[in-house]
């Protein structure tokens, strides 16, 4: 969440701020009082701390002395002030406590260099790779859901027969597929990035940490008999993995990676185009993320969109890179960075990751710092992630753009390592 020191500080440059991302900015106004009072409150706690300490001192002073009328005089005196700072400091208690709800509310400060805009639609096209619209022939115009169909690898029916709608389910060689693409993103992560597995039920205050809670609290599949989350992305574990924590300056960046599945009740999706893999409750995905410093984060941030980039072009898929503009960033983002693989079957641009900076957004509510090699104290670290691959939309792109006359799947060169031999998918 947003530094409350900045409410005071540079309330103009939040504002500002929040406005380029078309909020009604009238809730930092009440946030800034309820900062200020808050303040003013515990100043006033702090000085009757102190005048009771004054008085306890004086109380024994007096009782050394025998003037027992004064010292129960003064200790009567201490009494009162140390109830009216317990009433005060109860106040103080509530002003923070509602300026907290506001605050994991209110989303990240666009970064200066993010596009203007209100809306997915302004954000700005940075490339497009290996991309030629006349280049795909008749047989790469087939939706994915047709191709799993006929080759039996991708069976929706059964998958919502077991789960409901939007639970695909993957068979024979589709599901190996799935398998492949994972496991080639953390095998061409390796290098620098170590691996977790997380678990896939997390705490509240684990989805808080991330800003997935409380904005998005219809988005998530919740076990109320725990108190679970299941996770909508490994971003949620990763993140809090050093929560409450002070790392060493010398340990960043620190780079982690994991696979898992991801949970998404997808609860705004009414209306939207849901076939096949287009839009599904259940997926797995490989998530890279980094702590860093401040100064390191810029050059993080590129590596993990290079990376991101380099699994799509491995897999000879066409791609674009689009930077989100201010109106269409996540809550927690500052500056994010869309990868969109072409499927020429569906004929549609999809999210295949989403690389983002968050600043030190995430790290203040889930408290994590680092001790700087020089010099004291303690400083905020920078988060950043994104998907190093995410299974539905890139299994989608792969079974179009590598479909064949005769009705087979090519598989891309690094995929063979994985695939028993096989060099293609043919049911």
């Amino acid at each position: 969440m947003l530094d409350p020191r900045r409410l005071r500080t540079d309330l103009a440059a939040v504002k500002a701020g929040l406005a380029r991302r078309g909020l009604d900015l009238a809730e930092i106004d009440r946030a800034a009082d309820l900062e200020a009072r808050e303040r003013a409150l515990k100043a006033e706690v702090e000085g009757l701390r102190a005048r009771v300490r004054v008085l306890s001192k004086e109380v024994g002073q007096a009782r050394r002395t025998g003037d027992t009328a004064a010292a129960d005089a003064l200790a009567a005196e201490s009494r009162a002030l140390g109830e009216q700072e317990r009433v005060i400091d109860g106040e103080a208690a509530a002003l923070a406590s509602a300026l907290r709800d506001i605050l994991l509310v209110t989303p990240n400060l666009p970064a200066d260099d993010a596009p203007d805009g209100a809306s997915e639609h302004d954000n700005v096209v940075v490339r497009t790779e290996g991309y030629d619209a006349g280049a795909y022939a008749a047989h790469q115009r087939v939706p994915h859901w047709e191709v799993g169909a006929t080759l039996g690898i991708l069976d929706m029916e059964r998958g919502a027969k077991l789960s409901g709608s939007m639970f695909p389910m993957f068979r024979k060689q589709g599901a190996t597929l799935v398998r492949a693409l994972c496991q080639l993103a953390l095998d061409r992560n390796a290098d620098a990035f170590e691996e977790i597995r997380p678990p896939s039920l997390v705490r509240t205050d684990t989805m808080v940490s991330t800003g997935h809670l409380p904005k998005f609290v219809d988005e998530g599949y919740h076990l109320e008999r725990d108190d679970l989350w299941a996770i909508p992305t490994a971003e949620v574990p990763l993140t809090s993995l050093a929560r409450d924590e002070i790392l060493a300056e010398a340990d960043l960046p620190m780079r982690l990676m994991a696979y898992t599945p991801c949970f998404r009740r997808e609860a705004g999706a009414a209306g939207r185009d849901t076939r096949g893999l287009l839009r599904v409750h259940e997926f797995d995905k490989v998530e890279i993320l980094a702590y860093a410093t401040p100064e390191q984060a810029a050059e993080v941030h590129a590596d993990l969109v290079a990376r991101a980039e380099g699994s799509l072009r491995a897999l000879g898929l066409a791609y674009r890179v689009l930077d989100l503009c201010a109106g269409d960033l996540g809550g927690s983002s500052r500056r994010t960075f869309d990868l969109e693989v072409y499927a020429p079957g569906c004929d549609m641009w999809l999210e295949a990751s989403s690389v983002s900076w968050f600043g030190d957004y995430q790290a203040r509510r889930a408290n994590i710092r680092y001790r700087p090699a020089e010099g004291s104290g303690t400083h905020m670290v920078n988060t950043l992630n994104g998907s190093a691959l995410a299974v539905p939309r890139v299994w989608a792109a792969v079974v179009e753009t590598h479909r064949q006359p005769d009705g087979s799947v090519a598989l891309p060169e690094v995929l063979w390592p994985y695939f028993r031999g096989a060099r293609s998918i043919t049911g």
